[in-house]
């Protein structure tokens, strides 16, 4: 724009045509204003927008009514449409919807979505498949990458069908709405760090079954059970209540430690900034931040705000779980906290007694065939209690296939196809295939010996690599264990004595951090670590 600050020199028809073009300006700019405060006053319509869990490319679960949800603007009318099925709702006054979508009853694709308010959002290669959760800590978020025959796993995982999303790790006491991800197809580029043991019982599903398979993976290395509760549910509880007092400590002065640590931190400051400019090495930099305590894996209702609660609703078939080894030292608190966990899940997605099926704790650290007391030992216990405790329910033993050297084995393609089995068998009926591992039933006293018997022995026993029966220690009323002698008799049923034990009254299976084992079912699947017996362990005490 041209500013006029004189009219000396211009003649006056120039100058009335220069102040008609100012006079021009002024309009529009007083337009442009007029307009800018009428829409200041206007209230803005607010596009439909989605959970991230909806998006190309995603998986809806075949079968069920699926829960598409959002925002939009307060009252906003919004449409749900996927094919001829259709579902109308209004936001409410906060600007969240949903809708309930007819179940969908065959398996297939691809569909589109189309979500319908003031704008319209069209979601693409929507598949109707079988959906699961892929939860735990680091031995579900362990990666393809980490796996035997990683390069071959990954060569060869081009799965168009099979879907894959992740839920990034954020950790608060804040319940989320939402998350940072989308739905990814199935490749070799997409798959490598996406759980091992969650897409090796997807890729099971697809290939038995050859329907499209959504894989959810939420996992969280090093995270406590608890974490993954709302701690409302656990502080009802009056056996759990002491896991959140002691949380309630710690959070009570956090406001003094972080103002430790800082004041500690800005000392620290100052004397490496004057080390520096004296060439010398910088001092320790303290410890003791409270914060990644407070964000962390292991405070109750963290890792439900964070990572659980923004899928929370979405259609699903089931869940797998392997965790367990950072709870191994509460392991008779995980007989309560690891049902509740479960139960918490499906009243929150509302949608019954979903399956869910976990990995039983790996043999690991220095093997032994001598009795032991074991804290993971007890969390196995708790484990396979809560088969009874809960239905719809299962366990993938896998006390052959640890590595004593490291927490984190290789051998994920085992531990999939052992979730896979249950899937398989108790969902979808599949003829011909054994889920369930041998389960110690009941015990008998005969003379100096103890006589089992046992459930779930598919086609038999099969004794690995050796006939001798490892594994077995038997204890009289005095509680000391010796390795124990056992034999199979004709009807199934295995009979155990001890040197020097002539009144038996315990017998225990497996019951060391990495025993030395070789039961199997002629289905190959390996007899659960068991003890007949009920008296104190070691982690009894600790709340």
């Amino acid at each position: 724009m041209t500013m006029f600050h004189s009219t000396a020199g211009f003649d006056r028809p120039a100058f009335k045509q220069a102040g008609q073009r100012g006079r021009i300006v002024r309009f529009a700019w007083t337009g442009l204003f007029l307009s800018i405060l009428v829409a200041a006053a206007t209230p803005l319509r607010a596009e439909v927008s989605l959970n991230n869990m909806f998006g190309d490319h995603m998986v809806l679960q075949q079968g069920i009514k699926n829960k598409v949800w959002g925002k939009a603007a307060p009252g906003e009318e919004v449409t749900v449409s996927l094919g001829e099925k259709k579902q109308t709702t209004k936001a409410g006054a906060d600007g969240m919807w949903h809708v309930m979508l007819d179940p969908v009853m065959q398996y297939g694709g691809p569909h589109t979505l189309s979500i319908k308010g003031t704008n319209t959002v069209t979601l693409k290669d929507v598949l109707i498949g079988e959906v699961w959760i892929c939860a735990g800590q680091s031995n579900m978020q362990w990666s393809v990458n980490n796996t035997n025959d990683a390069d071959l796993e990954k060569a060869s995982a081009n799965f168009p069908q099979i879907r894959l999303i992740s839920v990034p790790q954020v950790g608060t006491q804040e319940r989320q709405s939402n998350f940072n991800g989308t739905w990814q197809l199935c490749t070799p580029e997409t798959v490598a760090n996406f759980s091992g043991v969650g897409y090796l019982f997807g890729r099971q599903i697809h290939q038995t079954l050859g329907v499209p398979v959504g894989l959810i993976n939420n996992a969280w290395g090093g995270s406590a059970a608890e974490a993954w509760i709302h701690r409302d549910r656990i502080a009802a509880d009056p056996e759990l209540k002491p896991l959140i007092d002691r949380w309630v400590g710690m959070e009570q002065g956090y406001p003094k430690a972080k103002a430790d640590f800082d004041a500690k931190m800005a000392e620290w400051k100052v004397a490496a900034d004057k080390a520096k400019g004296e060439g010398k090495p910088a001092p320790q930099q303290p410890g003791g931040n409270p914060d990644p305590q407070m964000s962390g894996n292991s405070r109750p209702g963290n890792i439900y705000n964070g990572v659980l609660a923004p899928s929370i609703g979405y259609g699903i078939r089931g869940a797998i779980w392997y965790q367990g080894e950072s709870n191994a030292g509460r392991a008779y608190q995980y007989r309560k906290l690891f049902p509740l966990m479960i139960q918490s899940w499906r009243d929150e997605w509302g949608v019954g007694d979903f399956p869910f099926y976990w990995v039983q704790l790996a043999d690991f650290q220095a093997e032994t065939s001598l009795p032991v007391d074991s804290d993971w030992a007890e969390l196995r216990e708790a484990q396979t209690m809560t088969l009874k405790a809960l239905p719809n329910t299962g366990e993938a033993v896998i006390i052959d296939i640890g590595e004593g050297k490291d927490i984190h084995p290789k051998n994920k393609q085992d531990v999939a196809k052992r979730l896979a089995r249950w899937a398989l068998v108790d969902i979808h009926k599949v003829a011909g295939i054994a889920a369930r591992s041998p389960l110690y039933k009941s015990m008998a006293k005969e003379g100096n010996k103890i006589v089992l018997e046992f459930e779930h022995v598919a086609n038999g026993w099969r004794p690995f690599e050796v006939n001798e029966l490892r594994g077995f220690t038997i204890a009289g009323a005095d509680k000391k264990f010796v390795v124990g002698k056992a034999t199979i008799r004709p009807d199934g049923k295995i009979e155990v004595s001890g040197d020097a034990i002539a009144d038996p009254a315990a017998v225990r299976y497996g019951w060391a951090n990495n025993p030395v084992v070789n039961m199997y079912s002629g289905a190959g699947l390996p007899l659960t670590p068991f003890r007949t017996d009920d008296w104190p362990g070691v982690t009894i005490n600790n709340k």
